[in-house]
């Protein structure tokens, strides 16, 4: 009889200890704009009119998003403790839609699940192991189990009818003006539900 080799660590809880809480994943952003400047390596009055317009997106989202009662109810039914770790940037439109609201599935965990965030362009190593289409898309979440950081499964960069609206524009040959005003319209429309239910689904399938 084989038996398959353990599977390793996504990541060393030395770099997991490194990451940033959302309180200080936001406060970084915060104290970069007041600078006038975003996260990552590459600067621009374009990108960091972008982060601003994000901060905005965070904060109506902290205040207003509510969780399906469902996706409550399947987070009282987990049976292990999860690491969730997410690789975002402050001028990414699609994070600033969907992290408050994975930060909120944390949050009601009652302790099931932490989060961890990390920057994109700070983690090469990590993002490129996660790529979408060979593209370095964010926001990736990456679902660890919290004794063994190895991987429980992974979802993002956004729900699968905003993919599918993306590619459609893609192929179509949008600006990018085209690309944030339609995906955004949509997120607005949509009230976070499709990246509910498809947490929901990873959620239900992992209880």
């Amino acid at each position: 009889m084989t038996t398959s080799a353990p599977q390793p660590a996504v990541l060393s809880q030395e770099r997991l200890n490194g990451a940033y809480s959302y309180a200080a994943y936001r406060r970084l952003i915060d104290e970069l704009l007041a600078q006038g400047k975003t996260t990552g390596p590459n600067q621009s009055d374009m990108l960091t009119n972008y982060t601003r317009l994000n901060v905005q997106r965070m904060e109506r989202l902290d205040k207003k998003a509510e969780l399906l009662p469902e996706l409550r109810e399947a987070l009282g039914k987990l049976q292990q403790q999860y690491v969730w770790v997410i690789i975002t940037e402050g001028w990414c439109g699609d994070a600033a839609q969907i992290v408050p609201v994975l930060e909120k599935i944390a949050q009601a965990s009652h302790g099931r699940i932490t989060t961890h965030y990390l920057l994109r362009d700070e983690n090469p190593d990590l993002m490129d192991r996660y790529l979408t289409n060979g593209g370095r898309s964010i926001p990736k979440l990456i679902m660890l189990y919290a004794d063994t950081l190895t991987e429980a499964t992974q979802w993002g960069p956004r729900p699968a009818t905003a993919q599918d609206l993306f590619l459609e524009m893609k192929a179509a040959g949008a600006t990018h003006e085209e690309f944030a005003e339609r995906l955004h319209g949509w997120y607005a429309q949509d009230k976070t539900r499709h990246t509910q239910q498809e947490l929901l689904h990873l959620l239900s399938s992992m209880a």
